[in-house]
């Protein structure tokens, strides 16, 4: 049985919440600001975090960026807000997903499904090697030669997730689809920044990268 943390400071959303994801078999824990979610995710290990952004004692981003620092499981976020910029600054701190309310219940639970399925999928090796560069699954840690590199938090998704389908032609779409978690979200230029970051870090040379390589017209491959 799947456990799933709410973090919302609406007692009836909450409450909906709690009944939806009871009733589709997961266990729920509760907590209504961002200090109470925290200790609860440290204490309890969540399998998955629906979180408000917009929280009392500590902000939603704080809190999701805190708990990405410790762990691997899924975060969707809420938030009343539509603004895109918010959107977009939730999934580079590490969220797996964005939900405006007022949202579909029967939506947000068919989301949790599948970020839980997909955790579940991936893959048991928790160090992820190739050549000289090394990615810790778990502690989200990234070393180059034996040094760390520091890479922001979908930088360090979209690394994994190359590294985990090495050898294979994936293309931008897959990649924001997989990576961001949207159909058509943004633009798949949005790819190409982060490739371009990625290999400013883990490249000898990027004008001649040996480990994300363009695949014209198709997208990218890891080689490694």
């Amino acid at each position: 049985m799947a456990t799933v943390l709410v973090v919302d400071d609406e007692p009836t959303l909450v409450a909906t919440l709690r009944f939806s994801l009871e009733r589709d078999g997961y266990q729920v824990l509760t907590a209504s600001d961002g200090e109470e979610a925290l200790s609860l995710a440290r204490g309890e290990k969540p399998d998955l975090v629906i979180l408000d952004l917009m929280l009392e004692k500590m902000h939603g981003f704080e809190v999701c960026r805190a708990l990405r620092k410790e762990s691997r499981a899924p975060i969707i976020m809420l938030t009343a807000r539509t603004d895109e910029i918010d959107r977009v600054v939730g999934l580079e701190i590490g969220a797996d997903d964005y939900v405006t309310k007022p949202f579909s219940m029967k939506e947000l639970m068919a989301r949790v499904r599948v970020r839980l399925r997909r955790w579940a999928e991936a893959p048991a090796e928790q160090v992820l090697v190739s050549g000289d560069v090394a990615a810790d699954v778990v502690r989200r840690e990234v070393f180059k030669a034996g040094e760390t590199v520091t890479l922001r938090p979908k930088e360090f998704d979209l690394l994994v997730f190359m590294m985990e389908h090495r050898g294979r032609v994936i293309d931008r779409g897959t990649l924001l689809q997989e990576v961001w978690g949207y159909d058509g979200f943004g633009q798949t230029r949005t790819v190409d920044v982060h490739v371009g970051r990625l290999r400013e870090k883990i490249e000898d040379d990027v004008n001649h990268p040996a480990f994300i390589l363009t695949v014209r017209g198709k997208g990218y491959r890891f080689a490694g």
